[in-house]
């Protein structure tokens, strides 16, 4: 499955987290392909289970990641030009600020900031949630790694409709500017 020597295309990994929008991530992959980007998705272990696995693969031509490879195997995805996470939930928001890598999404995201890879987070949690010090430090470390945060306001705990204020292709209008300037990835630029 290693075809990605030549591809033309700059790669797009989506990390998907375990809330409820989780299962609209084919709107981010479409918008994605549409602007010239291959994408992949690594999945949360929770958030895998929000996923359409098999959809998933049928538009990205890609297996859906939650686990990590054995040795030898070969590497299911080429290496990512940027990354998007969306939706983020309390939960990864905390642990990736922290430098906790216990999942295959968590140990990405935090190599991709060694690896200098742009990153773009959308979270999406409830106000409570939001409440929590924690969770605010947790974007504020973000931030000062150069980590793009967007993604709706916290939503009310309980709350109906707030799926509707959830925007993905947010994510890539955070990523294409500082990514591949006013020429967008279908340049054929990479990272």
């Amino acid at each position: 499955m290693t075809v990605w020597p030549g591809m033309p295309k700059p790669f797009l990994y989506v990390v998907v987290c375990a809330a409820g929008v989780a299962g609209g991530v084919g709107t981010l992959i479409g918008a994605a392909h549409a602007r010239g980007w291959a994408v992949g998705v690594i999945a949360t272990p929770q958030g895998l289970g929000f996923l359409d696995a098999d959809a998933v693969v049928a538009r990205t031509g890609f297996p859906v990641r939650s686990a990590w490879r054995r040795p030898g195997e070969p590497r299911p995805l080429p290496p990512p030009d940027a990354i998007a996470v969306a939706p983020a939930t309390f939960n990864t928001v905390n642990k990736w600020a922290a430098g906790i890598a216990d999942t295959l999404a968590l140990g990405t995201l935090c190599e991709a900031y060694g690896a200098g890879v742009p990153t773009a987070v959308l979270p999406y949690l409830n106000a409570d949630l939001a409440a929590h010090p924690a969770y605010a430090r947790s974007l504020d470390r973000l931030r000062g790694m150069g980590v793009l945060v967007g993604g709706p306001a916290p939503h009310p705990a309980g709350a109906s409709g707030a799926e509707d204020a959830f925007r993905w292709e947010e994510a890539l209008d955070l990523l294409e500017p500082p990514v591949f300037g006013a020429r967008g990835p279908a340049a054929g630029q990479r990272g």
